[in-house]
């Protein structure tokens, strides 16, 4: 673990960017930037035309350690270059920003009102590849659409084990039991969720340092408890599918609470923009995402 890292994520000021977008969600990510389908023909155009996107947002000069602590990163992304250097030895050397990897291999299907995560035979292999590339921690995602206390307690136990075999590699672990904001008690689904979480934060071992990310919750400044926890390095938020400005003003009544943004973050940006365009743009979402963000 980078001890510096560390300092940066636990105490900085400012928020990750998710830039993780996997195999499902990238039609989706290059649709939004103005590129359709009919404008690659595979699977390996698709992602060398994510990555540019991503490449050209890193790259500028709205993108910066001043108000971005980290950010979250693709398979593919951490094993491409930019400018000659892994992408996440680009964010830390030249951006200093800390980089993560998404892990998870996407959603089981829907039981007992959640979703885990798949399988993930081959998280070994992974797990050592992105300590050869300079990464700082992992992200793993599961979902709760229903108060089910069964489902629930099914999602952070699961979270929990991957958590402590990717604490064993020295990686930092996000923990990521997103509740649907479709919930039809949302509420109580995050009560019954945050009542797991005590639970299994009691019997975690007191050397391992973790960090949350949770949809933005109904009641403000809910997971504040969590926050002062020593192996908490931090808690972020994820926007969850509201709109930008919805999400920035929902999150700044969480105090202590940062934002993870993904969709929200690349809400206007276009391939299609000239780079005073998008630099413009870029520009005034991170400074809405920060500004929600260190209240």
């Amino acid at each position: 673990m980078n001890d510096k890292q560390l300092s940066v994520m636990h105490t900085g000021k400012g928020f990750i960017a998710a830039l993780d977008q996997s195999g499902g969600s990238t039609p989706k990510a290059l649709a939004a930037y103005g590129i359709e389908s009919n404008a690659y023909s595979s699977e390996e155009e698709m992602f060398s035309l994510v990555h540019e996107m991503r490449t050209r947002m890193i790259k500028n000069s709205a993108f910066t350690s001043e108000h971005i602590l980290g950010a979250i990163l693709f398979e593919r992304t951490m094993d491409s270059k930019i400018d000659g250097k892994y992408t996440a030895d680009f964010l830390w050397e030249n951006k200093g920003i800390v980089p993560f990897l998404k892990i998870d291999k996407g959603l089981a299907e829907e039981k007992n009102g959640v979703q885990l995560m798949k399988e993930m035979p081959e998280l070994d292999e992974l797990l050592s590849r992105a300590v050869k590339r300079n990464i700082f921690g992992t992200k793993m995602r599961s979902v709760i659409k229903e108060a089910d206390a069964h489902g629930i307690h099914s999602v952070i136990d699961q979270q929990f084990e991957y958590a402590v075999k990717i604490a064993g590699y020295g990686l930092v672990p996000i923990i990521e039991p997103e509740v649907d904001i479709n919930c039809r008690e949302k509420a109580q689904a995050e009560k019954l969720m945050l009542a797991e979480i005590d639970s299994h934060m009691q019997r975690l071992d007191k050397n391992i340092k973790v960090i949350f990310k949770v949809t933005i919750p109904d009641t403000a400044d809910f997971y504040a408890p969590l926050m002062t926890d020593p192996r908490v390095v931090r808690v972020v938020a994820l926007s969850g599918g509201y709109p930008q400005d919805e999400a920035d003003e929902k999150l700044a009544l969480n105090h202590g609470l940062i934002a993870s943004f993904s969709r929200a973050l690349s809400e206007g940006l276009s391939v299609h923009q000239s780079e005073k365009e998008f630099t413009e743009t870029l520009m005034q979402t991170v400074g809405a995402v920060y500004a929600a963000s260190i209240t």
